[in-house]
């Protein structure tokens, strides 16, 4: 679904990524776990294009977007999701998630679909979205991705600074989707049994660059925890 290869990035002239390298298998999730600082945000915005690259290639459905704009490769299927909850905090949650279903073809049942993952978003949908704890937010923002209908959904942090029984949702959500098929994910996480419980396929990044990869199964939590000293 998306290749990169020997990606270099960063902001002005400070390389953040180094020769990094990962694939996000077809109809699955692929996670990338690091401490703060090893760049994984800046490789979820170099994927969407939303940096442009200083050296590597990106590839998605076997095209080379390299140097597509974030606006065309949003069209070919690709959201995303940032760190920080985002939303538009003087509207509801509902008219949060109408803004995006509005003017689509299926944006009734994609909105349906959206709320029936996230069920308490109906509750909370006259709301608004400021007034919202940091994890309904979370919920609102992956629900406004969703309506979208991506073949792709990149996730930064999903489960970060938000309450534990919220984070439950959300990791229960992010793993039924990864089995319905038709939807990928790649995503950045620091909860290391939700990422390998998640994603077929790891990679550890570290200053920048790919330290250790592999399969999410039995044994890789130790693996991943030893790399990353935790």
């Amino acid at each position: 679904m998306l290749r990169i290869e020997e990606l270099a990035a960063g902001y002005d002239r400070s390389r953040v990524l180094h020769g990094v390298s990962l694939e996000v298998p077809e109809d699955g999730v692929a996670a990338v776990l690091g401490h703060n600082g090893a760049g994984k945000s800046t490789l979820l915005r170099a994927a969407l294009g939303l940096l442009r690259p200083m050296a590597g290639r990106v590839w998605f459905e076997g095209e080379d977007i390299t140097r597509l704009p974030a606006h065309r490769r949003v069209r070919r299927g690709m959201a995303y999701v940032p760190q920080g909850q985002q939303s538009f905090p003087q509207l509801t949650a509902m008219e949060n998630l109408r803004l995006v279903a509005d003017g689509r073809a299926d944006g009734r049942a994609a909105l349906a679909e959206a709320l029936d993952l996230f069920p308490a978003l109906r509750t909370l949908g006259t709301r608004r979205a400021g007034l919202l704890s940091g994890g309904q937010r979370q919920q609102l923002a992956i629900a406004r991705a969703l309506i979208t209908r991506p073949r792709l959904l990149l996730l930064d942090e999903p489960t970060e600074g938000i309450q534990p029984s919220v984070v439950a949702d959300i990791q229960r959500t992010v793993i039924e989707l990864s089995g319905r098929g038709g939807l990928s994910v790649l995503l950045v996480e620091q909860h290391v049994g939700f990422a390998l419980r998640a994603a077929q396929r790891y990679y550890v990044l570290e200053a920048g660059r790919i330290t250790s990869s592999g399969s999410g199964e039995d044994g890789a939590e130790e693996t991943v925890r030893e790399a990353l000293r935790v």
